[in-house]
C-alpha cells in the first residue's frame, strides 16, 4: 500500500518535470513556448519604455526593459558578491558577511560606473556532518554545490549580455568556489567569439591584509588583535573594522544599543566612543576596502586585449 501511494504521489511530479523539459522549463527563455507566443513575448521585450527607471545598481530591482536599456548603454560589468551565515559569537548577527557585501557591493558599483550587482550569494560552503547540533550556525552548502552555483550564476550572467563578471567574497572559505567558477568558465568560453571575462578578485577579502594594518598603523588605534588573526583579546570572532562597517549599515546588527546597556560597547580593548564615532570609522574602512578591490580590477583590466 505504501509503495503504491509513493508511486501515485510521484507520477504528477514526473509528468510536470517531463512537461517542463519539453518546453524548456518555466523559469527560462524556453518557457515562452514557440511560434506566435514566442514572437509576442519577444516583441514585448523590445518595446520602448513608457515610464522612467529608478536609480539603482541592483540587478534584481530593475525591470527587464530598464535592464535591457542599461546593457545597451554599456552597463556590461557585474559583481557577484558572496557572503554567508556563520557563527560570529555573541555580539554579531550570523549574516555578518551578507551585511558587508550589501554595503560594499553598492559602493563599488557606483564608484566603478556602469556596473551592476547580481543577487547576493548569501550562503557559504561548509559540511553538515552526521551529528545534530541544536543552535548551530548556518545553513551552508557543500563545496561542490557552492562551486556549481557560482558557475551557473556566471554562465547565466554571460547569457544576459555582461562582458565582465567579477566574483568577490567577504568570507575566507568562499575563495575556493569563486576561483573554481571563474577558472572553469574562462576555459569553457576561451574560444568564443563573444569575449567575456570571468575573474575572482581575492583582494576584496582584505580584513587582515589591509584593514587591520590601517586601523593599527595608520589610525593609531591600538586594537588588541594580532595583524592576520581573526580573534583578538576579547576572545571572539569579531574585530573593530567589521563592527564599524556593520554599524554603518545597521547598528542593530552588532547589537549596539544592547551592548551599551550592558556596558559591553567595546571589542579587543577598544571602547566605542559613540555610534557616530564607530560609523565614521566604518566609512573609512568601507572606502578603503572598496578602493583596494577596484584597484585590483583596474590592474586586471589593463591585461585584457584592447577592443
Amino acid at each position: 500500500m505504501r509503495t503504491r501511494l509513493m508511486v501515485l504521489l510521484t507520477m504528477p511530479l514526473l509528468a510536470a518535470s517531463a512537461s517542463a523539459q519539453a518546453t524548456g522549463g518555466t523559469g527560462g527563455a524556453g518557457g515562452a513556448g514557440g511560434g506566435a507566443q514566442a514572437a509576442q513575448r519577444q516583441a514585448a521585450a523590445n518595446k520602448p519604455r513608457t515610464i522612467d527607471g529608478i536609480n539603482t545598481v541592483w540587478l534584481e530591482e530593475l525591470t527587464q526593459p530598464e535592464f535591457r536599456d542599461m546593457i545597451k548603454d554599456g552597463y556590461t560589468t557585474v559583481l557577484v558578491m558572496t557572503g554567508g551565515v556563520e557563527n560570529n559569537d555573541g555580539n554579531l548577527q550570523m549574516n555578518k558577511h551578507n551585511i558587508n557585501i550589501k554595503l560594499l557591493g553598492e559602493m563599488m558599483a557606483r564608484k566603478m560606473g556602469k556596473t551592476l550587482v547580481a543577487p547576493l550569494v548569501t550562503l557559504e560552503p561548509g559540511n553538515a556532518g552526521a551529528n545534530i547540533q541544536p543552535g548551530r550556525a548556518g545553513p551552508m552548502l557543500s563545496q561542490a554545490t557552492y562551486a556549481a552555483l557560482l558557475f551557473d550564476m556566471g554562465n547565466y550572467l554571460r547569457s544576459m549580455g555582461f562582458k565582465e563578471i567579477y566574483y568577490m567574497g567577504d568570507s575566507g572559505g568562499n575563495g575556493r568556489g569563486m576561483q573554481s567558477a571563474a577558472d572553469s568558465l574562462t576555459k569553457v568560453y576561451a574560444d568564443s567569439p563573444d569575449k567575456v571575462s570571468f575573474k575572482h578578485i581575492p583582494e576584496f577579502y582584505n580584513h587582515t591584509s589591509v584593514v587591520q594594518p590601517y586601523i593599527q598603523n595608520d589610525l593609531k588605534i591600538p586594537e588588541g588583535i594580532k595583524i592576520g588573526a581573526s580573534t583578538g583579546t576579547s576572545g571572539l570572532h569579531e574585530e573593530l573594522g567589521i563592527d564599524a562597517t556593520m554599524a554603518l549599515a545597521d547598528p542593530q546588527s552588532i547589537r549596539f544599543a544592547q551592548r551599551v546597556k550592558a556596558g559591553q560597547a567595546e571589542i579587543n580593548g577598544i571602547k566605542f566612543e559613540s555610534l557616530k564615532w564607530l560609523q565614521d570609522l566604518g566609512r573609512k574602512v568601507a572606502d578603503l576596502r572598496v578602493t583596494t578591490a577596484i584597484n585590483a580590477i583596474t590592474a586586471y583590466r589593463a591585461t585584457l586585449p584592447k577592443p
